[in-house]
């Protein structure tokens, strides 16, 4: 009978998990290094500079639903090598578009990276599955410890193949994106991951609608959805406005570098601390930890407010990321997984798309402080949220 639950110990299978998301990392953390730049050197107005970028994660929130759904029915394997194929396909065809100078073409490369960004987001809820609930949090974080190896890897990979097909900039990153997604694609294979439910299994479990209405699920949503569409706010415009400050791309690659070291560093011990204290206070400072980085932001725009805030930007979200998703892995049964997750995944990166739109409007509209200050309000409801449902269920005190 089909089973969720993997036949072997799942930690192999973790480590497989965490190099794919480094390797998917990568390609993700190389593209936001340069597609706000090429976007703006391509696009008919400086307005849509972020569009491909939007594109990029309106297909992320879009492709949600069917993978989630489609690794229910057939398995996370067929699910992971889908999603490399349309690495490899966007990270060609943006190539080809940068060298054509073809503003569309590049739109259409861009989405397809963001039908690979879904599934590289889905290796967390695989660890998650191979792990089992004992291991959850840590098989979360460590997964997301891959994405360190994309701080790195990502921007330098950036900058060495700038001008690889020299004299068109930037084609050369496109090209090592399709080589990382192919090597996702082959590591996939040799992951051991558990089969699909039987039809009969994924029939049962609550509707959706009585899902949806758990506190705790709301909550474990909203934290999510906020801790990314806030740093993609921030994040997606920085290479923008440092280079309107006068500093070299080099630098803002730079800071983008350890924008990712602040997303993923903490992962080595961030299920760690949620085992021992909950996810909620975890939740709690991630949003803190954000607000320090408007504030930095607001102070000046020297390299060093840059790097300040974004590595603030990086350690709040993975606290508010890695926690909200420890929540809602405490929501759904197996046989409601596929139901949940879509939901989830759609909701953040959904919000994530609007984000990455509104990221270049608002600069180019309003300026660098706006910016900033656009994510204030979103943030305090999540953290507030998180603070309610904590003294929520909390045990009476007794008289």
């Amino acid at each position: 009978m089909d089973s969720a639950v993997p036949q072997k110990s799942g930690m192999g299978s973790v480590a497989n998990l965490a190099v794919c998301q480094a390797l998917g990392m990568s390609c993700l953390a190389l593209s936001i290094t340069i597609t706000a730049l090429v976007g703006k050197g391509l696009a008919p107005t400086p307005a849509l500079a972020t569009l491909p970028l939007a594109l990029q994660f309106v297909a992320t929130a879009l492709v949600t639903i069917p993978a989630s759904l489609l690794m229910g029915r057939f398995g996370r394997r067929i699910g992971f090598t889908l999603g490399s194929l349309a690495g490899i396909i966007g990270g060609v065809v943006s190539c080809l578009a940068v060298i054509l100078a073809d503003f569309w073409l590049f739109c259409i490369g861009a989405a397809f990276l963001g039908g690979f960004a879904t599934h590289v987001a889905l290796y967390r809820f695989a660890a998650a599955d191979v792990a089992g609930p004992a291991l959850r949090s840590r098989a979360i974080s460590y997964v997301m410890v891959g994405g360190l190896v994309a701080a790195v890897l990502g921007p330098e990979l950036a900058k060495w193949s700038k001008d690889l097909f020299a004299p068109v900039t930037f084609a050369g990153g496109y090209a090592g994106v399709a080589v990382l997604a192919f090597l996702t694609l082959a590591l996939a294979q040799f992951a051991d991951l558990p089969k699909p439910l039987s039809r009969q299994a994924r029939s049962l479990g609550r509707p959706l609608t009585e899902i949806v209405r758990q506190p705790k699920l709301i909550v474990a949503v909203l934290c999510a959805m906020v801790a990314y569409g806030a740093m993609n706010l921030i994040m997606v415009s920085t290479p923008l406005a440092m280079v309107a400050c006068a500093h070299p791309f080099e630098t803002a690659a730079f800071v983008i570098q350890w924008h990712v070291v602040g997303m993923y560093a903490p992962s080595f011990v961030t299920g760690h601390i949620i085992q021992r204290v909950g996810a909620l206070p975890v939740i709690v400072v991630g949003g803190l930890l954000i607000f320090g980085c408007v504030a930095v932001n607001l102070t000046g725009v020297e390299v060093l407010q840059f790097w300040g805030a974004l590595v603030l930007l990086g350690v709040g979200w993975n606290f508010m990321f890695v926690g909200g998703t420890t929540l809602l892995t405490e929501t759904y049964r197996p046989e409601e997984q596929a139901r949940v997750q879509a939901f989830n995944e759609f909701m953040v990166f959904g919000t994530t798309a609007v984000t990455a739109l509104a990221s270049g409007l608002v600069y180019s509209e309003l300026g660098w402080q706006w910016v900033n200050l656009g994510i204030v309000v979103p943030v305090a409801v999540a953290t507030s949220a998180a603070l309610w449902l904590s003294r929520r269920r909390q045990p009476p005190q007794a008289a």
